[in-house]
C-alpha cells in the first residue's frame, strides 16, 4: 500500500517535470523561472486533487500493486488539463505583476507574495478613489465637459475628488492649477483652492536623519542647527544652520516616509488619470494621462536631492558670466547625499513679500523684472538648461544687494541645440509676423510632424498671428494657449522639454506681474527678439576675431567631407553607367519596421489558428450530438483535442501580448 502511494507520487512528479518543460516551449522564450514553477505546482496540485476526487477514489487503484497512472485512459484528460491550467496560471501571474513607472526598479526586487499583496492593496485603494470620483459626479459630467454649463460641475467634482484622495493627488491638483494654457478659467479657479499642509518633523527625528544620512559626524560639520524649520512641505523640510567655517547654510531634508508613500500614490494617480482619459475624450485631448505621468516622473526626480544638487551646480556654472545679475546659491557636494542637501543661505524675501527690500535698495522694479525675463530667455535660447518652475516663491530679493536669486532646482529642464534653434525661430516668427518662420520653429519643437500639411498649418499660424497683430499687449498665457491649441488641432504635441519651457514662460509672466504689475511681458519679449536679431546680424562686424575663429572651426569639420565629394561623385557615375544604381525605399527597408511586421503577423497567425481550431471543434461537437453511430466517439475526441490546442494557442498569444505591452511601457 505504502509503495503504491510512493510510486504514484513519483509518477506525478515526473509528469510535473514534463509539464514544466512543455509549458516553457509553448509559451516561448523569456519565461520567468519562479512564475513557471509556481504555475506548474498549482496546476499539478489542483488537477491531481480533482482527478482523485472525481475518479480515482471511486476505483480500487490503491489495491493494485502494479498501478500506473500513465497507463490509465483517463490520465490523458488529467495531463491535458494540467498543461492548460499551468499556462493559465502563468498568464494570471503575468497579469497581477504591477505596471511600474519608468525608473522604478524596486518593484522587481519584491517577492511574488509581496507583489500580490501590494497589487491587492493598490486595487482596493484605486476602487476607493474611483468611488469618490463617481460620488462627486465625474462619471456623469465628463461626457459633457465641453458644454459651458457643465464645466463648473466637472471642475468642482475634479477638485473634490483630488482633495478627498489626499496626499499626492492634492499636489497634482496644485500643479494643474498652473496650467492656464490647457484648462478653462473655472478649472483654474477651483484647483487653486486646494491646500495641503503638513506637520514638521520632530527635532529628534531631524537629528536621527542627519546622524544616519550625513557622510560625516554632525558635530564635526555644523556648529549650530536651528531646530525650528524655515519651511515644511510634503517632500521635505528646510533648516537653517552654521558650518564650523562660519558660513550660513540651509539643510534640506527628505522626509523618511515620503518615498514609499509617493511611490504608491503616484501609481494610483496614473491609474486614475488613465480611467479619467478613457471616460472622457475631452480629458484625453488635454493629455490628462500624460500630465499625470509627467508629474509622476518629476516627483520621482524631486525625491532624489542628488539630481537637485547637479541641477544647481549646472545652472550656476551656466549663468556665472551672465550680465543680468541673477544669483544661484552655492551648494556643498561634500555634505550632500541622496536624501540630504546642504546649500548657501541667502537672507531675503520672495518677490511677493520683498517690498521693504525693494524700497531699501531703491530697486527699479521694471529693470529687476527685465533682468529676470532676459536671464530666462538666455537659459532657454543659449544655455539650454533652464529653471522649469519660476513661480514667485522660487525667486528671492537678496537683502544685502537687492538682486534676484533663483531657488529650488528640483525641476530643471534641458533643451537640445535643435530645440534652442526652434525656440529662436518661434520668437522671431512672432516678432516679424512671419507664419513661415514660426512654422519652421514649430517643426523643430514638436514630435512626428507631417510636412505635407505645411500649407494648412501655415494658414492656421497666420490666423493666430492676425489675432495678435496691432496689439500692444497680449498675455503670454493666451499666446502660448493659442499655440498649444493649434498644435493639438493637427494631432501634434510639443516635446516634453519644450512644453515645460513654454509653461515656464506662462508661470514667469505671473511672477513678473507680481514684481511689477505694469510690466509688459509681450513687448519686452519682442524687444529681446529684435535685439537678438540685430546682434546676430552685426556680430561678424563687432567681433571679427571671434567670427573668424568660429568659421575656421566649422571649416575644419567640413573640409574632410568636401575632399571626399569628387571621389564619391566619380564612383556614383561609374555605378550609374554600369546600371547598378537603383533607388528604392519603402516601409520594409527599415529593419525595425520589418521586425515589427513579422512579430505582428506571427501573432495574428497564431490567433487565427487558435480561433479556427476552437470554431471547428465546437462545430464537430455540435455535429456529433446528432450521430448515434460508434464512430461519433472519434468526432468527440477530435473536437476536444481541437479545443485543447485552440486554448493553448490563445493563452500563448495572450502571454506574448501582455509581455510586449510591459516591454513597451518599460
Amino acid at each position: 500500500m505504502t509503495l503504491t502511494y510512493i510510486e504514484w507520487f513519483i509518477q506525478i512528479g515526473l509528469i510535473g517535470v514534463v509539464i514544466y518543460f512543455i509549458t516553457g516551449r509553448l509559451m516561448g522564450a523569456q519565461v520567468n523561472f519562479l512564475r513557471k514553477i509556481i504555475s506548474v505546482g498549482l496546476s499539478v496540485v489542483l488537477t491531481t486533487f480533482i482527478y482523485w476526487y472525481t475518479y480515482l477514489r471511486h476505483t480500487n487503484f490503491s489495491d493494485s500493486q502494479q498501478f500506473h497512472i500513465v497507463a490509465d485512459a483517463s490520465a490523458a484528460i488529467w495531463v491535458g488539463c494540467m498543461l492548460l491550467l499551468s499556462m493559465l496560471f502563468y498568464l494570471l501571474l503575468e497579469l497581477v505583476e504591477p505596471m511600474q513607472l519608468k525608473g522604478d526598479a524596486d518593484v522587481q526586487h519584491k517577492s511574488l507574495w509581496r507583489r500580490l499583496r501590494s497589487h491587492w492593496r493598490h486595487q482596493r485603494r484605486l476602487r476607493e478613489i474611483l468611488k469618490v470620483a463617481m460620488t462627486n459626479g465625474l462619471s456623469r459630467t465628463i461626457k459633457y465637459a465641453r458644454q459651458p454649463e457643465n464645466q463648473r460641475e466637472l471642475a468642482i467634482g475634479l477638485r473634490d475628488t483630488l482633495e478627498k484622495s489626499g496626499g499626492i493627488f492634492i499636489k497634482f491638483g496644485q500643479v494643474l492649477s498652473t496650467r492656464k494654457e490647457l484648462f478653462p478659467d473655472i478649472f483654474i479657479e477651483e484647483l487653486e483652492k486646494l491646500q495641503y499642509s503638513v506637520a514638521p518633523l520632530a527635532p529628534e527625528k531631524v537629528h536621527h536623519i542627519l546622524h544616519h544620512e550625513l557622510p560625516y559626524k554632525v558635530h564635526d560639520v555644523f556648529a549650530y542647527i536651528d531646530p525650528k524649520p524655515l519651511a515644511a512641505a510634503s517632500i521635505g523640510q528646510v533648516h537653517r544652520a552654521t558650518l564650523y567655517s562660519g558660513e550660513q547654510v540651509i539643510i534640506k531634508i527628505l522626509r523618511p516616509e515620503v518615498k514609499q508613500v509617493l511611490r504608491d500614490d503616484l501609481g494610483l494617480l496614473v491609474d486614475f488619470a488613465t480611467w479619467f482619459s478613457t471616460k472622457s475624450s475631452w480629458a484625453a485631448s488635454l493629455g490628462f494621462k500624460e500630465l499625470a505621468m509627467g508629474f509622476a516622473e518629476t516627483m520621482k526626480e524631486e525625491m532624489n536631492f542628488t539630481i537637485e544638487l547637479r541641477n544647481t551646480m549646472q545652472l550656476d556654472k551656466a549663468l556665472e558670466n551672465n550680465i543680468y545679475h541673477i544669483h544661484v546659491p552655492k551648494v556643498y557636494p561634500k555634505y550632500s547625499v541622496k536624501n540630504l542637501l546642504v546649500m548657501e543661505y541667502i537672507e531675503g524675501k520672495s518677490v511677493a513679500e520683498g517690498h521693504q527690500i525693494f524700497a531699501e535698495h531703491q530697486v527699479n522694479r521694471k529693470d529687476f523684472a527685465r533682468d529676470v525675463l532676459y536671464s530666462y530667455f538666455e537659459q532657454l535660447l543659449f544655455v539650454g538648461v533652464f529653471h522649469a518652475d519660476p513661480h514667485p516663491g522660487n525667486i528671492l530679493v537678496d537683502k544685502k544687494t537687492g538682486e534676484p536669486v533663483l531657488l529650488d532646482f528640483g525641476s530643471v529642464g534641458r533643451l537640445a541645440v535643435q530645440q534652442q534653434e526652434g525656440l529662436k525661430l518661434f520668437f522671431m516668427g512672432i516678432q516679424l509676423d512671419e507664419p513661415d518662420v514660426l512654422y519652421d520653429g514649430v517643426t523643430m519643437l514638436v514630435e512626428k510632424i507631417d510636412l505635407s500639411q505645411r500649407d494648412k498649418m501655415e494658414q492656421a499660424i497666420s490666423q493666430v498671428l492676425m489675432r495678435i497683430t496691432y496689439l500692444d499687449h497680449i498675455p503670454a498665457e493666451e499666446l502660448v494657449g493659442m499655440i498649444f491649441e493649434l498644435v493639438r488641432d493637427y494631432g501634434l504635441k510639443f516635446k516634453p522639454s519644450v512644453a515645460s519651457a513654454l509653461r515656464g514662460l506662462v508661470t514667469l509672466e505671473g511672477t513678473l506681474h507680481v514684481i511689477d504689475p505694469t510690466f509688459d511681458f509681450f513687448e519686452e519679449a519682442k524687444d529681446f527678439s529684435a535685439e537678438y536679431m540685430r546682434a546676430s546680424f552685426t556680430k561678424p562686424f563687432r567681433e571679427p576675431r571671434e567670427t573668424k575663429q568660429k568659421l575656421e572651426e566649422e571649416l575644419s569639420t567640413i573640409l574632410p567631407q568636401l575632399r571626399k565629394i569628387p571621389r564619391r561623385l566619380d564612383k556614383m557615375l561609374q555605378l550609374v553607367e554600369a546600371g547598378k544604381v537603383v533607388l528604392h525605399h519603402d516601409f520594409f527597408s527599415d529593419k525595425q519596421s520589418v521586425n515589427f511586421i513579422r512579430m505582428l503577423f506571427s501573432r495574428i497567425v497564431l490567433l487565427l489558428v487558435g480561433v479556427t481550431f476552437s470554431v471547428i471543434s465546437v462545430a464537430l461537437l455540435a455535429v456529433s450530438q446528432f450521430i448515434h453511430e460508434a464512430f461519433a466517439v472519434y468526432l468527440n475526441t477530435a473536437a476536444y483535442m481541437g479545443l485543447f490546442l485552440g486554448a493553448i494557442l490563445l493563452v500563448r498569444v495572450s502571454v506574448q501580448a501582455l509581455r510586449d505591452e510591459k516591454d513597451t511601457k518599460d
